[in-house]
């Protein structure tokens, strides 16, 4: 009978469903799992899918049924869409310690990191990057740019949001001149980075944070963000606790711990974002060389939640369009 208690601890399992980079050998995944399971008496059973937007697409798909106690890896563009789902339940936990640009605060999400969307390039080809959207969109067209999808990609749909915060209503213009520097759309950045730094296209769509990888990881500064004139589109991260969760002390546990240096210590230099607490040790050298923004972009989760379908339809036929 001594065993049962231990046996009992070791048969919780909290479900999280995220994006696979998250959860790769080089991402945040296994460390965050491992510091978690010492405490929890738990197992931590982290789903990879594809990206923040196919998880939200996979959590609607599976309705109240779902095995997910938490979702981590959907970001402010998505969360009024998410609560719309009635899936998710206010996660009752102290956020005050997460500090993020605009101040984003929300009974059912937690942020825990963020970052400034940028095209990344290699040094090596391109000589002289764009230095705004424009010149993104008017650029040679021989010089090629990798892209995410925004049907299931958060970088997808964070490059549609920050093209219409730009160009407005020209946007389906603004897309018809960019599909000649595209090379391919994929379903996810990983997908989109990997084609990158295999060198079968000098751009992609990334993060102001991508370079200081490279900096830290291979001791290069071969691939660096364009700094854009007009300014940067913003993501923020979040996580949410599932309505149906099995275990939502646990999960709300987990939640908690996200917001401890235990899990925000291996933010910056595993999933190559800004963490939303202090860390317990400075910054690497390299995140004091990234872009600085001169301007932030980032729409409303309710006017996102409005327009995506209409925006998203507009990118397709522009996209499309001979």
């Amino acid at each position: 009978m001594a065993g049962a208690p231990a046996a009992r601890a070791e048969d919780k399992v909290l479900t999280i469903y995220t994006y696979e980079s998250f959860i790769s050998e080089w991402g945040p995944g296994p460390k965050v799992k491992a510091t978690f399971e010492k405490t929890c008496g738990c197992t931590v059973n982290f789903v990879g899918l594809e990206d923040g937007v196919a998880l939200l697409n996979r959590l609607k798909l599976e309705g109240a049924s779902s095995q997910a106690d938490l979702a981590l890896g959907l970001d402010t563009n998505l969360v009024e869409e998410a609560k719309q789902t009635g899936l998710f339940a206010p996660h009752g936990i102290d956020t005050s310690k997460a500090q993020v640009p605009g101040g984003f605060k929300d009974d059912i999400f937690v942020p825990y990191d963020y970052g400034h969307f940028a095209v990344v390039y290699d040094t090596q080809t391109i000589k002289n990057p764009p230095k705004s959207l424009k010149d993104l969109v008017e650029g040679d067209p021989s010089q090629k740019i990798v892209i995410e999808d925004p049907r299931t990609s958060t970088p997808g749909l964070g490059l549609l949001l920050w093209v219409k915060s730009v160009y407005g209503k020209d946007a389906p213009a603004a897309w018809a001149k960019l599909k000649n520097r595209v090379l391919t759309v994929t379903p996810g950045w990983s997908e989109a980075y990997g084609l990158f730094t295999k060198g079968e296209v000098p751009m992609v769509f990334s993060y102001t944070t991508s370079p200081a990888y490279h900096i830290v990881a291979e001791k290069t500064d071969r691939y660096q963000a364009a700094s854009f004139l007009e300014g940067h589109y913003i993501q923020i991260e979040v996580a949410g606790l599932l309505k149906n969760a099995k275990n939502k002390q646990l999960a709300q546990e987990f939640l908690t711990f996200m917001l401890t240096t235990g899990f925000q210590d291996e933010i910056p230099t595993n999933n190559w974002m800004m963490p939303v607490t202090k860390t317990s040790t400075p910054l690497p050298d390299a995140f004091n060389h990234l872009v600085q923004p001169s301007k932030t972009f980032l729409m409303s989760p309710e006017e996102v939640a409005a327009n995506r379908k209409a925006w998203i339809a507009e990118w397709q036929a522009a996209m499309a369009a001979k």
